[in-house]
């Protein structure tokens, strides 16, 4: 075996092991959808939405509350917007809205969880679906979660929302965005009681509140910048049951168009998934570079045994990413931009650590966490 070929058998072994996990990290078959038919109570459920500076999307995501169920309770917690969103909200004149303004941000919170827990107090209904100001559910989806968090005895039931894919920066990076999320938190393990994988997706959580309760509410992850799998640990860790799947049912309309969107929606949290470790930093950094980086080298390289193998590392990563692309209806071709978007989102973990260590940490929204 040439010396040389050594550097490149890493990756393909790491791609290798992805497809052949028992857990199918790769798989999109967690998943769930609306079921406009299925009838049931909304009275038993409070949908509660944290908004800050979201005039331009408030108005569609109430609207469609209100074409699914005239009524269903809402809570909306303006949080310190400085533009139209508490007139928007208004202007959709859902029967059952309360608008509470949020108060300035205590240390030690993050935004979301703040304007979370200040709605929380004027919740009296047994389940509470956590909504962020920019999803737009479809007819039955909630009927549809409400019944199957009944017939499995789920505490918390959160959906990935449906990505909004239509720039050419959308579909080379936000379907792989889901696809390393994924790898990360397998949903298969996740869902299973006895993992202490605990994945969520922070744009629609269907919460059973008492448990939220029990928890001591939303301060008990308060500082969490990841709130949303920080608060599906916490559930596991009382012994209740998660899940956690895709959906077409609950869509994004934030846009997300430019590289610099992306980037810095990437960079908020990427430093924090690795709890801002250098020594971790390397290791995804070595395993980024092996997966991604030496098999696009090894197509040029003068030993054939090597661009062989490249070429093989490739063929994989393609066949693990296409049920990605196919459940978010992306042309297969993209496959082939995956490790291109995997050395981007290398860069931006590393800024994410720059941040950390030389600028002004996380922020997001004009706020900024040390």
């Amino acid at each position: 075996m040439e010396p040389a070929l050594l550097a490149f058998l890493p990756g393909l072994f790491i791609w290798i092991a992805i497809g052949l996990l028992p857990w199918r990290p790769w798989s999109t078959s967690e998943s769930l959808e609306a079921d406009p038919a299925l009838v049931t109570d909304y009275s038993a459920v409070t949908i509660l939405i944290p908004a800050r500076n979201e005039g331009e999307t408030i108005a569609a995501t109430l609207s469609a509350i209100k074409a699914q169920a005239t009524d269903i309770k809402v809570i909306l917690v303006n949080d310190e917007s400085t533009d139209n969103t508490l007139t928007e909200a208004e202007s959709v004149q859902l029967d059952r809205l309360t608008i509470v303004n949020g108060k300035p941000l205590p240390e030690g919170w993050s935004g979301k969880l703040w304007a979370l827990e200040q709605g929380r107090q004027h919740v009296d209904t047994p389940l509470l679906l956590l909504l962020d100001a920019d999803i737009i559910l479809k007819p039955g989806l909630i009927a549809s979660v409400i019944a199957k968090a009944d017939k499995e005895q789920l505490q918390l039931l959160s959906l990935m929302a449906f990505l909004k894919m239509e720039s050419g920066w959308e579909k080379f990076l936000m379907p792989a965005f889901i696809f390393f999320f994924k790898l990360l938190y397998p949903f298969k393990l996740s869902n299973r009681p006895t993992s202490k994988i605990a994945a969520a997706a922070g744009g629609f959580i269907l919460l059973n509140h008492q448990v939220l309760k029990e928890l001591g509410g939303f301060s008990c992850i308060k500082h969490a910048l990841i709130d949303d799998c920080s608060l599906a640990s916490k559930v596991k860790q009382k012994g209740y049951k998660t899940w956690t799947g895709l959906t077409h049912s609950a869509c994004s309309i934030r846009s997300y168009n430019t590289l610099s969107t992306i980037w810095q929606m990437v960079r908020r949290t990427a430093y924090t998934q690795l709890f801002y470790s250098p020594l971790l930093l390397m290791l995804c950094t070595a395993l980024m570079l092996f997966a991604f980086l030496l098999p696009l080298l090894a197509l040029v390289h003068y030993q054939a045994s090597i661009f062989y193998c490249g070429l093989f590392t490739l063929v994989i990563q393609v066949l693990c990413y296409l049920p990605t692309l196919r459940y978010y209806d992306i042309p297969a071709y993209y496959a082939l931009s995956l490790p291109f978007a995997g050395i981007l989102y290398l860069l931006m973990t590393w800024d994410s650590a720059f941040q950390h260590y030389f600028a002004s940490g996380a922020s997001w929204k004009g706020r900024h966490y040390s």
